[in-house]
């Protein structure tokens, strides 16, 4: 089994974290704790039908976790491996910027 292109995962985070209900659905699993489609609603001013479309396209990026709980109920949690490697990704870009910046600075200072 092969690693994915960070490149990949790194568009594939940026596109799903494009839009501000899906960040708003992180942030509340990232101070709540996991927490179902259900607790989520009642957080956020979005049906559950629409919560649960959002974190289907968070459980797609690999940003949360579906886990079953008791009665049926589905828990969903925060994945941070899918962030770091975006991370990863723009630490390398930023790192291939320095250089040709610092080079320009120079060059105009």
């Amino acid at each position: 089994m092969h690693e994915p292109d960070p490149e990949a995962v790194a568009q594939e985070v940026f596109a799903t974290l494009a839009d501000p209900t899906r960040r708003a659905i992180l942030a509340a699993l990232s101070a709540g704790g996991p927490a179902t489609a259900t607790d989520l609603a009642a957080q956020l001013p979005i049906t559950r039908q629409a919560v649960t479309k959002h974190l289907a396209l968070l459980a797609e990026a690999g940003l949360v976790v579906a886990e079953p709980g008791e009665r049926r109920r589905i828990r969903y949690r925060l994945d941070s491996g899918p962030m770091k490697v975006a991370q990863q990704f723009l630490a390398a870009l930023a790192r291939d910027w320095d250089g040709p910046l610092a080079a320009l600075q120079d060059r105009l200072g």
